[in-house]
C-alpha cells in the first residue's frame, strides 16, 4: 500500500502547488522579434491575453497595474478579459494607465459568455473543434459592449473583423484582426498586408490554422494570439498536451514561426495568458504570463539588425 500512498501524496502535493502557488505566480516574459526594416529603432509591445478576471482577484489586479511601469509603445490585448459578470470595473482599474497608451484588442469567448462548469476530460482529449455560435447566443451575458466602449473611449482600437492603421512612436502599423475563431465569429478577407506600412500585424484570440495560414499567405510578418493558456496543465520539460484549437502543442505558447506553401514565414507569438476559468483554477508547469515583445530591425539575412 505504501507506493499507492506515495502516489496519492504526490498527486495531492502537485494539485496544491498548481492551485495555490503557480496559478498566482504571474510572470513577465520577454522576447525579441526581428520584423522591422533594417536600422529601425525598436518598438516595445506588451501582449496581454486571457486575464479571465473575477472581482476578488486582487493580486492579479495589482500585478497588472504594475505593468504600466514598463512604458511599452503599444499594448495588444488578445481577449478573454472577463470571467464574471461584475468583472469589468476591476479589469479597467487593473489596466489603468495602459489604457492611455496606443492599444488594439479583439475579444474571445469569455468576453461574451460567462464561464460554465465543464467536463475537463473534454478539453484534455481534444478541444480542436469550433464551438457552434448559434448555441451560444442565448448565453451572451457578459458586458462586452460596455468593455468595448470603455476601451475605445481611452483610445484602444477594436480589430474584430477589421483593418486599422495605428501610429505608434512615429511609425504606422497596419493591423488586421478577427473576432473569436473559436466561436466561428472570424471573417477572413483576401486583402494583402500593407507593405507601405512600417509593419503589418495580424491579431486574433484563438490561433486556428485557417487564420494563421491566411495571414501568412497574405504577407503579415507578425501574428499575435492567445486562447491556449499555454496548455495550462503541462508536462515538465516537455510542454503542452493540448491547445484547445488545431494549433500543434509545440507552439502552445511563446514565439515561433508559421509558414504555409512557399510564402515567407511569419513570426507567431502565442500568449499563455494570465488566468484560467474559475472552474479550473490550476496551472502546472505553465505560469500565468504577460509578454513584452521588442520588435527590432532585420538585416538582409532576416537576423536581428
Amino acid at each position: 500500500m505504501r507506493p499507492l500512498a506515495w502516489t496519492f501524496g504526490a498527486a495531492l502535493a502537485g494539485l496544491a502547488y498548481s492551485a495555490i502557488y503557480e496559478v498566482r505566480a504571474f510572470t513577465l516574459r520577454e522576447a525579441t522579434v526581428p520584423v522591422l526594416a533594417p536600422g529601425s529603432a525598436p518598438l516595445r509591445v506588451l501582449h496581454l491575453s486571457d486575464v479571465h478576471m473575477t472581482p476578488t482577484q486582487h493580486r492579479k489586479q495589482g500585478w497588472l497595474r504594475g505593468l504600466a511601469e514598463l512604458e511599452p509603445d503599444l499594448v495588444v490585448n488578445t481577449g478573454d478579459n472577463l470571467a464574471h459578470v461584475d468583472a469589468l470595473p476591476p479589469v479597467l482599474d487593473a489596466y489603468g494607465d495602459l489604457l492611455d497608451l496606443p492599444g488594439v484588442f479583439v475579444f474571445g469567448s469569455n468576453d461574451y459568455f460567462a464561464p460554465k462548469l465543464k467536463n475537463p476530460g473534454r478539453y484534455l482529449t481534444g478541444g480542436t473543434g469550433v464551438e457552434a455560435s448559434g448555441s451560444w447566443n442565448r448565453y451572451m451575458d457578459l458586458p462586452f459592449r460596455e468593455m468595448r466602449r470603455a476601451f475605445e473611449a481611452r483610445g484602444w482600437v477594436d480589430l474584430s473583423n477589421r483593418h486599422a492603421d495605428v501610429e505608434v512612436a512615429g511609425r504606422r502599423l497596419a493591423f488586421v484582426g478577427v473576432d473569436d475563431p473559436h466561436l466561428g465569429y472570424d471573417e477572413l478577407d483576401e486583402e494583402p498586408a500593407d507593405t507601405t506600412a512600417d509593419l503589418a500585424i495580424g491579431v486574433a484570440h484563438a490561433p486556428y490554422l485557417r487564420v494563421l495560414d491566411r495571414w501568412n499567405a497574405l504577407g503579415y510578418p507578425l501574428i499575435l494570439a492567445g486562447h491556449t493558456h499555454g496548455g495550462q496543465l503541462c508536462i515538465p520539460f516537455k510542454g503542452a498536451i493540448v491547445t484547445n484549437c488545431d494549433l500543434d502543442p509545440a507552439r502552445a505558447k511563446g514565439l515561433h514561426q508559421h509558414q504555409v506553401g512557399g510564402h515567407d514565414p511569419s513570426w507567431l507569438h502565442v500568449s499563455a495568458g494570465l488566468g484560467t476559468s474559475p472552474y479550473a483554477p490550476v496551472r502546472f508547469a505553465c505560469r500565468p504570463e504577460a509578454t513584452l515583445l521588442t520588435l527590432t530591425g532585420i538585416d538582409s539575412l532576416g537576423l536581428p539588425a
